[in-house]
């Protein structure tokens, strides 16, 4: 009885091998487990003793799958069944209906494995017919300083952002505040105390042309600025639309309704141009920038300037570090107040995902 049981432990361990997905390197390193999924720039297997391992698919040499892959082609086929990758270096797919099917590397999209597939496909549909709480992605921005001693300063930042995207649309809400204190000389003077929030709503027309629509609110203190209130939309095209660059730009018009502290109400009609730049450096860094100006055609010759940009490299998947930089010009303040107020932050930036 010893004898068989140590016999079929043996043949298990032997096949074992046999009922695993197999991934050989262009070194001549061999990789056992279970094929996850593919793009054709990486490839991500579980195996049971290195764990879940992401290969550069440049060093790749065959795959061999022991269970069914979905192979997902350019065309929008999909091809089911277990996959070889022989020296022809093209896919080879075993279909229970059509036998095996062939198909160059160069027609092949995706390739996800019966679990991966499933995901994916819970994760179009909810694209298809999101719910409203689906699909929120975004981040929270903290920034903290203080001096204690001779001198007596402190300064907080907080800044957050949401976005929800389906393949029709986009709404984006912003939230960023700074205030900063100094009580050296005993009394607690406030140094800075700026507000800025908006929600902004954009619907896809083409691959590359959107409207949208806007409303920005603003308080800064120093500006001498109860309230800007700002209402407004337009058109955007996406003259750069790639994996690395992303260059949008837009105009439209808005309306413009300001309340200061030394009783002054203006309300102005405002053309807008602008254009939004994101560009990712390297692997783990990316810049963002934005610029928008609001030329007057209530009053002439006055206008608004508004630029804002960030670098923000990723530590983990929820951890980040980032340095923010917002300014606002204003071509006729209040009498007393500056043109221009420039906000300048950096921090930790934590990051949420309610995609799935």
């Amino acid at each position: 009885m010893m004898r068989i049981r140590f016999l079929g432990l043996a043949a298990a361990i032997g096949l074992a091998p046999l009922l695993a997905d197999q991934v050989t390197m262009k070194n001549g390193d061999r990789l056992t487990g279970m094929v996850l999924k593919s793009d054709l720039k990486s490839l991500t297997i579980k195996s049971e003793f290195a764990g879940t391992v992401e290969i550069a698919w440049g060093s790749v040499e065959s795959i061999q799958s022991a269970a069914p892959l979905s192979v997902t082609l350019k065309g929008g086929e999909v091809l089911v069944g277990p996959v070889t990758t022989p020296a022809s270096g093209k896919f080879q797919v075993k279909t229970p209906n059509a036998g095996v099917v062939d198909a160059g590397k160069e027609s092949v999209q995706f390739i996800r494995s019966k679990e991966e597939e499933a995901v994916y496909q819970q994760a179009e549909e909810r694209l298809r017919n999101p719910r409203l709480l689906d699909l929120w992605t975004g981040f929270v921005d903290l920034g903290l300083a203080a001096v204690r001693g001779n001198a007596k300063t402190s300064t907080f930042a907080l800044g957050m952002n949401a976005a929800r995207e389906t393949k029709r649309d986009k709404i984006t809400t912003y939230f960023t505040s700074l205030k900063s204190e100094n009580s050296t000389a005993g009394t607690k003077v406030t140094t800075a105390n700026a507000i800025r929030g908006g929600i902004r709503y954009d619907m896809k027309i083409s691959r590359k042309l959107h409207g949208f629509g806007f409303t920005d609110l603003e308080f800064d203190e120093f500006q001498r600025l109860d309230l800007r209130f700002v209402g407004g939309g337009g058109m955007g095209y996406k003259v750069i639309d790639g994996e690395r660059t992303i260059v949008d730009v837009f105009s439209g018009g808005s309306l413009n309704k300001e309340f200061f502290s030394n009783n002054t109400r203006r309300t102005s009609g405002e053309l807008l141009f602008g254009e939004d730049v994101a560009y990712r450096m390297g692997t783990i860094t990316q810049f963002k920038q934005r610029f928008v100006i609001y030329p007057n055609i209530t009053t002439g010759g006055a206008y608004r300037m508004q630029f804002d940009a960030s670098a923000v490299t990723t530590l983990s998947k929820w951890f980040s570090w980032q340095v923010s930089m917002s300014d606002r010009y204003l071509s006729n303040p209040v009498p007393g107040a500056l043109k221009n107020d420039l906000l300048f932050t950096t921090g930790v930036r934590l990051t949420f995902n309610k995609t799935k």
